[in-house]
């Protein structure tokens, strides 16, 4: 990287940097708003777990081992 491109990169650090504060106040902010306005959301739907069976054992294999042991 060129020197003015590190010193780009330094200020726009620090402009986030110096926001990062404010930011996590509005986020909180809005966070608790929205719970006091809708406490319990509607729209949420928790997700589905699969019921998906396992597969079917091998009859052939089972008569093999069967066999052998």
């Amino acid at each position: 990287m060129t020197p003015q491109q590190i010193q780009t990169r330094e200020r726009f650090e620090r402009v986030i940097a110096l926001a990062a504060p404010a930011l996590n106040l509005v986020l909180a902010a809005g966070e608790r708003l929205s719970r006091i306005v809708e406490p319990e959301d509607t729209d949420y739907y928790p997700p589905r777990s699969s019921q998906v069976e396992p597969p079917p054992e091998r009859t052939d294999r089972l008569e093999a081992e069967k066999r052998e042991g």
